[in-house]
């Protein structure tokens, strides 16, 4: 007997002990060696493996029949086809059996199994399929049993979404056995009926498929007859959700009866499930459905009953929509305090409810049926800002919570679709071609209802319902992406909500954390002069939200931070400075310093308290110069740091890249530079970039720097001239370009150095664009240094050598780009160098008229005429 045979044997006799405990633990072992890819069972071990789990299903305690059902998973994955098929018969039988318990667990157990048959083994998936059909088909037969029924059913939509086209041929069988259960007068059986049709849909053959629908069609045209058809309209829909494009046949008679059926009947779930199927056929037969002349149909039914609250008396709900002079929209500005006392009145109005009244059911049907035609029909747009838009407007005022998130929902699907109408109007305006007309006037529709939408929307901003404030910042969010600067007449009257938003006890971490991202697209989509004037009032609350416990909220309040210091002091110095600046920067200064120093804090804040630190000092420096020495510790701190360095990089050439302000970093270059040279060595591409960016700026800001400290950053540049990462090459170049007017002779080590590393570069096939005309650049500031080593002649030595060393170089064996950048390299350096370009031309024409003695190349050749061509269009 192998060691795993024995061992499962030891397995099998514990689990017949009278010791639940045992018969758990044994159970649990074997678990946990079926689970291994590596067990192999031999057929005596099958069985009894297979005789035991089935045995212990049976089982007095719960624990161990669970296990056992848990354990027919791995199981039928490793033993052979009898074996599958015993368990399968076993299932079945216990599954219409007497015993309830074991009638669940069985249930149970036959969907695992289902679950877990491999798909490759398509011959025992077949053989199992046809074992299960038969005994399911006569379990969804028994109408005395219910309970039999509803399993069954659960099976057999498993089995079909998994193996439906393996069951081809039993298709026939579980359409006749499926239809009449939708007759059923068990609601649950009629839903797991509509589900399994669903799944037999999607993988009959056209004749079933055919056959069905007529069926549900026939039986939908008579259920409406009688009141009863709400069943046959979810199947419909259920059908043509799996295959939307066989059923766009039959689709424009089903439309018409279901929008005739709604004019005559008033029952709400008859309009709730006809909405329903509305947005199925919307999603999956959009160019149908406007085909046959439906969508407009559709659409008014959905402004009709998305307003349907017969409970409900709303006064303005027929009149004209115009908010400007409706006292219930009415709002308070800024400057005004808010009559809170109102409040209540109207959070007891929005949360008005009556047990029996279902039509909120039918508006957030019609809601979500309009989204779907925004969302499949975007050429609908401009009808869907004439008809619809302004009644979504309307109902923001729904006064059930999860119909009125689904109505912000379909107006953020408007707003979404438009954001490609808006970019296709500013590209025409860039270009000077005419942009579509309904493109033009839907954005200009957009743009006429702003004044409404924010009215109503900022109302809700001050709501005590969580999820109102929650749906309104995201709509207001998605609004300033679409049309940057739309609000700014409106931030006066919007700051008290965002205030409450912000500072509010009832305010969830969501609600801070969205409207911290609302106003982060505020102070970055519009103009200095618009958010200025608001800067002090946001102020507070920002530094409350950056003190949060949250660390989501305290990220996404340093974020907002940052955008507020570029507004109080932009970079670009033609825009004006607040008035307040100094004392702004003080108060900002001690909260984000608390963030910076603490290390047992999350990472996002770690990095964002960094970048929030830098942006204050690189804008607002000046005014807490005292503070900089205090500063620069836990900059050089977080900059060792191997979790923040690449944070603290960035932070630290923003500081010394400002325009604005001049902080004195030379304390730090001395510690920094040897740090920053080894990141030039570390496998990870974003830090060697943003070092090699922080190094020249610093280069190019204090200029003469401790050439000693430069020395192991020009050694390390060497590696980074290469073709497999011409970014890179393009910013060590860029660099070293910096070097050569700065600080010139700290490169008279780059001809051992770096020289041999940039031959190989130029005559790469891919040195082109950026990363070329950063060479180019490198070797004109090169020629003007007057530096022995670097005078045009080495330099053309350096660059022709390997050329006219070898008379045999085929052209063929090198890249026709590799010439180009060679003859742009020697035109720089001949014509930098002002007195030897015309020399270096007559040189290659001498050169030419011997080609024949001189036995040049043919890359020779290309490489002289091109050469003399580069020198031709600058002397």
């Amino acid at each position: 007997m192998s060691t795993v045979s024995f061992h499962i044997a030891n397995l099998l006799e514990k689990m017949t002990s009278s010791d639940k405990d045992f018969r758990f633990m044994a159970t649990n072992d074997l678990m946990s060696e079926l689970q291994k890819d590596s067990i192999k069972l031999d057929d005596d071990s099958e069985r009894k493996v297979v005789r035991m789990l089935l045995k212990l299903l049976e089982d007095k305690n719960g624990e161990v029949q669970n296990l056992a059902v848990k354990c027919l998973g791995p199981l039928v994955a490793k033993v052979k086809e009898p074996q599958v098929e015993t368990i399968v018969d076993t299932l079945c039988t216990n599954m219409t059996g007497d015993k309830e318990q074991l009638r669940d667990i069985s249930s149970i157990g036959l969907k695992t199994v289902i679950t877990e048959l491999p798909l490759t083994s398509q011959q025992l998936a077949a053989v199992i399929c046809k074992k299960i059909i038969g005994k399911l088909t006569v379990a969804i037969g028994k109408q005395e049993d219910v309970t039999v029924q509803l399993e069954a059913l659960d099976i057999l939509g498993d089995l079909l979404l998994r193996f439906g086209p393996i069951l081809q041929q039993y298709h026939a069988l579980l359409l006749d056995a499926l239809l009449p259960q939708l007759n059923s007068c068990r609601q649950a059986v009629r839903k797991r009926t509509v589900v399994a049709l669903g799944y037999l849909a999607a993988s009959c053959g056209s004749a079933h498929y055919q056959k069905m629908v007529i069926i549900l069609v026939e039986e939908l045209r008579k259920g409406l007859e009688a009141g009863h058809a709400n069943t046959y309209i979810q199947c419909c829909a259920t059908v043509c959700r799996s295959h939307g494009q066989r059923f766009a046949e039959y689709l424009d008679l089903v439309v018409k009866m279901l929008l005739n059926a709604c004019s005559i009947h008033e029952d709400d779930e008859l309009k709730e499930n006809t909405l329903q199927a509305f947005e199925v056929f919307v999603s999956r037969c959009p160019q149908e459905m406007g085909t046959l002349g439906h969508l407009e149909k559709v659409l008014t039914l959905c402004v009709k009953l998305i307003t349907h609250d017969p409970n409900y008396n709303d006064d303005d709900q027929n009149s004209t929509f115009n908010p400007v002079n409706e006292e219930s929209m009415d709002t308070t500005t800024g400057d005004e305090d808010d009559d809170l006392q109102n409040d209540d009145d109207e959070q007891e109005e929005d949360e008005y409810s009556d047990d029996d009244d279902m039509s909120w059911k039918v508006r957030r049907a019609a809601a979500k049926c309009i989204e779907a035609v925004i969302l499949s029909r975007p050429d609908y747009l401009l009808y869907i800002y004439q008809s619809v838009s302004l009644v979504l407007i309307l109902r923001f005022r729904e006064r059930e919570e999860n119909v009125r998130c689904d109505v912000f929902s379909a107006y953020r699907a408007l707003l979404k679709v438009t954001k490609p109408a808006v970019t296709a109007l500013n590209e025409s305006k860039l270009t000077g071609l005419s942009p579509s007309p309904d493109t033009a006037a839907a954005v200009l529709a957009l743009e006429s209802q702003i004044p409404q939408l924010v009215k109503v929307v900022q109302r809700q901003l001050k709501e005590k319902n969580i999820k109102s404030r929650q749906v309104a910042l995201q709509l207001l969010a998605e609004l300033v992406g679409v049309l940057p600067g739309c609000l700014a007449p409106f931030l006066a009257n919007m700051m008290n909500g965002i205030i409450i938003c912000l500072t509010d006890r009832g305010s969830t971490s969501n609600v801070k954390t969205n409207t911290l991202s609302f106003l982060y697209c505020i102070m970055n989509s519009h103009p200095v002069e618009v958010v200025q004037p608001h800067v002090e009032v946001l102020l507070p609350s920002l530094l409350q939200c950056a003190g949060d416990n949250f660390y989501k909220v305290t990220s996404e309040a340093l974020l907002a931070l940052q955008v507020l210091i570029r507004v109080v002091r932009s970079a670009d110095t033609t825009l004006p400075e607040h008035l307040s600046s100094a004392r702004i920067a003080q108060e900002i200064y001690p909260a984000v310093l608390q963030r910076l120093k603490a290390t047992d804090i999350d990472q996002e804040v770690k990095e964002t308290a960094i970048t929030t630190m830098a942006t204050l000092l690189a804008h607002l420096g000046q005014y807490i110069q005292e503070v900089w020495p205090t500063c620069i510790p836990i900059f050089l701190d977080r900059l060792k740091n191997e979790i923040t360095r690449l944070t603290a990089v960035k932070a630290m050439n923003l500081i010394a890249s400002s325009t604005v302000v001049d902080l004195d970093m030379r304390g730090v270059i001395g510690e920094a530079i040897p740090v920053l040279s080894s990141f030039l060595r570390k496998n990870q591409r974003a830090l060697k970039l943003a070092t090699l960016s922080l190094i020249d700026t610093l280069v190019k800001r204090y200029g003469v720097l401790d050439s000693s400290l430069l020395e192991n950053v020009i050694n390390e540049l060497s590696p980074l001239l290469s073709e497999s990462d011409l970014h890179s090459a393009q910013q060590a170049l860029q660099l070293m370009t910096s070097l050569a007017v700065h600080q010139p002779q700290t490169l008279e080590q780059a001809t051992t150095v770096c020289m041999p590393s940039i031959k190989i570069l130029v005559r790469s096939s891919l040195m082109q664009g950026a990363a070329l005309n950063a060479l180019l650049d490198f070797l004109r500031a090169l020629v003007k240094t007057d530096i022995p080593v670097f005078s045009p002649n080495h330099l053309l030595t350096l660059f022709l050598e390997p050329e006219k060393s070898s008379s045999k170089i085929d052209s063929s064996t090198s890249h026709k780009q590799s010439y180009y950048s060679l003859a742009k390299c020697i035109s720089v350096i001949s014509v930098g160098s002002g007195t030897t370009a015309l020399s270096v031309a007559k040189s290659f024409v001498a050169d030419l008229g011997n080609s024949v003695k001189s036995n040049l190349s043919d890359a020779q050749i290309i490489i002289a005429l091109l050469s003399i061509g580069e020198i031709g269009r600058h002397v």
